[in-house]
C-alpha cells in the first residue's frame, strides 16, 4: 500500500520553521499540504473546483488553498490575522472559522451579522484578533460545499506556556467523502425515508432474534418498531461514504512518525458532513487533554466518540519500536478511516476488524420519539425556542425525557459494554462495543482545566426541542424550519441555561456560533467549555451560557443535511447598553 508520510517535524522544530518562514509566508511540511506561517499575519486562499484521488478513485471536490483538506493554519494567540479568500467557483461561497471568538461579521455565515457570501470572482478579506489558543477548524457555510472538501484545521499556539508537554504535534482531520453530488444526496434523502439504510433488519434477522429472545419477544419488538414506523438500524442518514484521514483513504494510509518514548499530541477534528466516529488506537491508551480547543484535566481513555464539529486533543506515548493503527469507525460500521503511527516510513500495523453495529433500543426513543412526525408538520409549534413544547397526536409531552450529559450521564459517548453473549448486536445508541476492561470517554469525564469564570445562576431557561419529519426529511427546532422560526433573544451579559430535548431517533451535534457553552455534566466549578454538544436520541442535555458576544449568531445541528433541511435558527445577543453588565468567560 502507498504511505503518505509526515516527516519527522518535532514541535520545537515546527515552531522554528514557522518563524523562519516569515519572509516567504508559507512553509511546506509535506507534499500536497501546506501550513501557513503568520509572521506577516496575512495569507491568501483560493476556493476552486478540483479533482482528487482517494484510494486510486478519482472524484470531484472543492479545495481551499489547493488541497483537501485545506491547509492547516498555524497561528499564535494574540496575533491579528488577515486572510484574503478568492472565490473561483461559479457559485457563492464562504468560510466559517469554527470555534473562534471573533466579531460577528468575520464569523463567515452568510445572512448573519451582516456577512454576505463571496460571489464568483470576488475576494473577501477576513481580519480578526486571535483571543484564544487550541485546536479548531474552518469550513464553508454555503450550500453543501463542506461535503465536497471545503474544510481544514486551525492550530493556535498559546501566548504563554502550555500545561502539557509533548515532542510531536499532528493534526488528524477525519471526514466523509462521497462521489455523489451532495445535491443529489439531499434529493435522495427527501425522496424516500431510509434511502441509504442498506443495513435494515431482514427475515433472517428476525428468526435469529427469535432464537435468542423467544418468538413472542421478537415479534413484540418488531411490532413496536413498526407501530412507530421506525427502524432500529437507522443510525446514519447517509452510507456508502469513503472515510478519510487528512484527505487520505485507508489504502493511502496517512502516517505520522515518532521515536519510541516520545510524547505525541494528536489533534482530532471531526470535519465530516454527517458521520460520528468511534476512535481508538489498539494497544495505545490515550490521555485526553482538550475538548473543542479548551484544556481539560487530563483523563485516560482507550477510545472516544465524537460528532461533527467536535475536536479532541490527546497525548499518546508509544514505547515499542512498532507501528500502531489509528482506527475510526462510523456508527453504522459501513467502513472505516485509518492512519498509522510508526517509527519509520512504510511500516503498518494490523487493521482491527470492524466491531458489530449497534441497533437502537426502545430507551433511545423515550416512548416513541415524541417529536418525530411521520406525516404532517405541526405548524402550531412555537417559533421562539424559549417556549415549551405542545402536544402532538396525543403524545404526552409532560413525560420526562431521560437526561444525558446534563446530569452526569454519558451523552454523546460510547460506554464500555461487551458484545452480547447470545451473539446478538449491541443494543443502544451509546454502545460502541468497547472491550471489557477498557474505557470509553464520556462527557461526564470532562473537567475544565480552569475554574469557570461566571458562577451566577441562570436567569432563564431556553427550551430547544429537536424535532423533525422523517418521511419528508425535514429537520426542525421546536417544530419549525429555519425560515419559519423566530429567533432566540437574550440580553448582553445574561446568564441562561439552554435545555436540549431530543424528540427524534437521531443524535444531533448542536452548534452555537460565536460563544462557548458550559456543559452541565455534574461538575460545579469546572464545567467543560464546548462549541458543539451531542444530544443523543431520546435524551436531554443542558448547557449554561454567558451571552457576552453581541451579534446575530447561527444556532444549528451540525449534521450538514439536517441543517440544510431546516434545523437552524438565529440566536441574537442584544447589543450592550451603557449600564449592561455581566461576567464573561476566560
Amino acid at each position: 500500500m502507498n504511505s503518505i508520510i509526515s516527516p519527522q517535524v518535532s514541535r520545537r522544530n515546527a515552531l522554528k520553521l514557522a518563524a523562519a518562514a516569515g519572509l516567504a509566508g508559507t512553509v511546506s511540511l509535506y507534499p500536497g499540504r501546506r501550513s501557513f506561517a503568520s509572521a506577516d499575519k496575512e495569507l491568501q486562499l483560493a476556493v476552486e473546483a478540483k479533482r482528487i484521488v482517494v484510494d486510486s478513485v478519482e472524484s470531484n471536490a472543492i479545495a481551499i488553498g489547493g488541497s483537501v483538506p485545506a491547509p492547516t493554519l498555524r497561528w499564535r494567540e494574540g496575533e491579528e490575522v488577515v486572510i484574503q479568500v478568492t472565490n473561483r467557483l461559479p457559485e457563492p461561497t464562504s468560510i466559517h472559522w469554527h470555534g473562534l471568538l471573533i466579531q460577528g461579521v468575520m464569523d463567515g455565515a452568510p445572512g448573519f451579522n451582516g456577512y454576505e457570501a463571496i460571489q464568483p470572482g470576488e475576494t473577501y478579506t477576513y481580519r480578526f484578533q486571535l483571543r484564544q489558543a487550541g485546536t479548531y477548524w474552518y469550513h464553508s457555510h454555503s450550500g453543501l460545499q463542506e461535503q465536497q472538501g471545503m474544510y481544514g484545521a486551525i492550530v493556535i499556539e498559546p501566548a504563554g506556556r502550555e500545561p502539557v508537554r509533548y515532542d510531536r504535534d499532528y493534526v488528524v482531520v477525519l471526514s466523509d467523502h462521497t462521489q455523489e453530488n451532495p445535491r443529489a444526496v439531499l434529493c435522495n434523502l427527501k425522496s424516500q425515508e431510509g434511502y441509504y439504510n442498506y443495513g435494515k433488519r431482514t427475515l433472517i434477522d428476525f428468526f435469529r432474534q427469535a432464537e435468542r429472545e423467544g418468538f413472542n419477544a421478537a415479534l413484540k419488538d418488531r411490532l413496536e418498531w413498526g407501530d412507530m414506523r421506525m427502524d432500529p438500524t437507522d443510525l446514519a442518514d447517509v452510507t456508502g461514504y469513503a472515510f478519510l484521514v487528512n484527505g487520505r483513504g485507508p489504502q493511502d494510509n496517512w502516517t505520522g512518525l515518532f521515536a519510541p518514548g516520545e510524547r505525541i499530541r494528536l489533534r482530532f477534528i471531526n470535519a465530516s458532513a454527517m458521520s460520528f466516529f468511534d476512535v481508538r488506537i489498539p494497544d495505545l491508551p490515550m490521555t485526553v487533554i482538550a475538548a473543542d480547543g479548551q484544556f481539560v484535566v487530563p483523563v485516560q481513555a482507550h477510545e472516544f466518540r465524537f460528532g461533527v464539529g467536535e475536536t479532541y486533543d490527546v497525548i499518546v506515548r508509544p514505547q515499542e519500536d512498532r507501528a500502531f493503527t489509528i482506527m475510526a469507525e462510523p456508527l453504522d460500521r459501513s467502513g472505516y478511516a485509518r492512519a498509522t503511527l510508526a517509527p519509520r516510513p512504510g511500516m503498518e500495523a494490523e487493521i482491527p476488524p470492524l466491531r458489530p453495529r449497534a441497533i437502537l433500543a426502545m430507551s433511545d426513543m423515550n416512548h416513541g420519539a415524541m417529536g418525530m412526525d411521520h406525516g404532517t408538520m405541526d405548524q402550531g409549534a412555537p417559533g421562539h425556542a424559549a417556549h415549551a413544547g405542545m402536544a402532538h397526536g396525543g403524545m404526552n409531552h409532560a413525560a420526562p425525557v431521560p437526561t444525558a450529559a446534563g446530569h452526569g450521564a454519558h451523552a454523546g459517548h460510547a460506554m464500555a459494554a461487551p458484545v452480547p453473549a447470545d451473539g446478538g448486536p449491541p443494543v443502544g445508541w451509546d454502545q460502541a462495543g468497547t472491550l471489557p476492561g477498557e474505557k470509553a470517554l464520556s462527557y461526564a469525564d470532562l473537567k475544565a482545566f480552569a475554574r469557570n469564570s461566571d458562577d451566577r445562576e441562570p436567569g432563564q431557561e431556553i427550551l430547544v426541542r429537536l424535532t423533525g419529519i422523517m418521511e419528508r426529511y425535514i429537520w426542525t427546532l421546536n417544530g419549525r424550519k429555519f425560515e419559519q422560526s423566530e429567533p432566540v433573544r437574550v440580553a448582553y451579559g445574561e446568564r441562561v441555561r439552554i435545555r436540549y430535548v431530543n424528540e427524534t431517533m437521531m443524535a444531533h451535534p448542536m452548534h452555537l456560533h460565536g460563544m462557548f457553552v458550559e456543559l452541565e455534566n455534574g461538575e460545579t466549578e469546572r464545567r467543560p467549555l464546548k462549541h458543539v454538544v451531542i444530544v443523543p436520541p431520546g435524551k436531554e442535555v443542558s448547557v449554561l451560557l454567558t451571552a457576552d458576544e453581541p451579534g446575530d449568531w447561527p444556532f444549528h445541528c451540525h449534521l450538514m443535511y439536517h441543517m440544510a433541511s431546516g434545523m437552524m435558527t438565529r440566536f441574537i445577543v442584544e447589543r450592550p447598553t451603557a449600564d449592561a453588565s455581566g461576567k464573561g468567560r476566560a
